[in-house]
């Protein structure tokens, strides 16, 4: 058993906390036994924390504002390993108490984006290990600030996109002696598309309206820019099928920061079926509804549906000099929804937990390779495909599964058939 130890730190106002011990302890499975904190019990949150506590060398502290949802998410689970709160995590104070309340050795927040700021706060006051999915370029800046001096890991940006698209595409330049152009491609789509936006709510609706109104990063011609969303459009086929990609935001992360120099162009679009980008850019622009973005918000969640049978597209693209030719190499995957833990979880819930948990997991199991701010592209595609979290991106699913979970009539039920409410 590692020692245990105490520490001291500074509280949510600059007061001195005493901080209980987070000592860990190895297990028979050879990995270490550690202590998490997950905010949020919505569609990732709830899969988060289940594949960490099942995994059984995590015990795994779910925090909601709704306290009945968290414990729902717990019964559905049935895991020992996994116990609910109810937390306002913004209310100043709230969170360092909950912390010091119950020690943990990392804070992992599925939070809406604009929570953030105060999560990141609170973990560097606790000297907690931090993570979370944003994708807005202002938080990641301010984390980024956050986390100057500290010893522990602070890795905004997990997830899918911005997150594993990062880790493949910065494995791929690596490749190439001298990079030239950089593409990084993602996109959540229904597998059977039946409206006019031919599209599905597959994960947060404020993300999603975030990204598609924000200013986006590029590089062009060698230099860091910004460019319009909605803007960019082209058309790309993967295995037959044709597609539509245009800029979003937050998408490229930090890699540009990381290797915006030697490289012509890098640039993050979003995939969707034809049609799509008309008639977002119809509703955000000729509409103005990018200005009430409530408003939006109100106006897709109830007309657009959600959905489980979904499928993500993960396409990175390099081109430049390998051994003085002009090559191209490309890393494409479709990843399909899955059942976990004898429950159907969406391909976007899917490859967004297993982001965050495979990058926490090599964290928290190496705290000497990384602290302070951490980019995504500081992991290695081959260590995340290898780790028992991020084995879920792994080639070779297909639509079935959900086809079959969703013909018997049990994807609908499957929360209240676990006991959850």
């Amino acid at each position: 058993m590692a020692p245990r130890r105490l520490s001291w730190h500074r509280g949510w106002r600059g007061g001195r906390i005493r901080r209980r011990s987070t000592g860990t302890r190895m297990r028979d499975s050879g990995y270490a036994m550690h202590r998490v904190m997950i905010l949020g019990a919505g569609k990732i949150g709830a899969l988060i924390s289940g594949l960490l506590a099942e995994s059984g060398d995590y015990e795994v502290h779910l925090a909601d504002l709704d306290g009945a949802a968290a414990e729902a998410v717990v019964r559905a689970h049935g895991s020992p390993h996994l116990k609910s709160h109810a937390l306002d995590a913004t209310a100043a104070g709230a969170l360092a108490r909950q912390l010091f309340a119950h020690p943990v050795d990392a804070v992992l927040s599925s939070l809406p984006y604009y929570c953030n700021i105060a999560v990141a706060e609170a973990a560097r006051a606790a000297e907690l290990h931090y993570f979370d999915l944003t994708e807005d370029v202002e938080v990641t800046r301010a984390v980024r600030r956050i986390a100057t001096g500290s010893r522990q890991a602070f890795v905004p940006q997990c997830g899918l996109a911005p997150g594993f698209i990062s880790i493949a595409a910065n494995e791929l330049m690596t490749h190439f002696d001298e990079p030239r152009s950089v593409k990084l491609r993602v996109g959540a789509l229904p597998q059977h598309p039946n409206n006019v936006l031919k599209y599905s709510l597959t994960w947060s609706t404020e993300g999603l309206i975030n990204e598609y109104g924000n200013p986006c990063q590029a590089v062009v011609d060698g230099r860091a820019v910004e460019v319009a969303p909605l803007e960019g459009l082209e058309e790309i086929e993967i295995d037959g099928t044709l597609y539509e990609a245009f800029n979003t935001s937050g998408g490229l992360g930090s890699l540009a920061e990381t290797h915006g120099g030697p490289v012509e162009s890098m640039n993050y679009k979003t995939i969707r079926y034809p049609g799509h980008c008309a008639q977002m850019r119809l509703l955000m622009n000729d509409l103005k509804l990018n200005r009430d973005r409530a408003t939006l918000k109100r106006v897709l969640e109830n007309a657009v549906p959600q959905t489980l049978q979904d499928v993500v597209i993960v396409y990175a693209a390099v081109a430049g000099k390998q051994e003085g030719e002009l090559r191209e190499e490309n890393y494409v995957n479709k990843i399909y929804p899955q059942v976990i833990a004898g429950r159907l979880w969406s391909a976007i819930q899917v490859t967004t937990a297993a982001g965050i948990t495979a990058v926490a997991d090599l964290t928290l199991q190496h705290p000497e390779r990384y602290s302070g701010f951490v980019a995504q592209e500081q992991f290695r595609l081959a260590d995340i495909l290898a780790n028992r979290f991020g084995r879920y991106y792994a080639s070779g699913g297909t639509k079935e599964v959900s086809a079959d979970v969703v013909v018997s009539g049990k994807a609908g039920k499957q929360r209240r058939l676990q006991g959850a409410a």
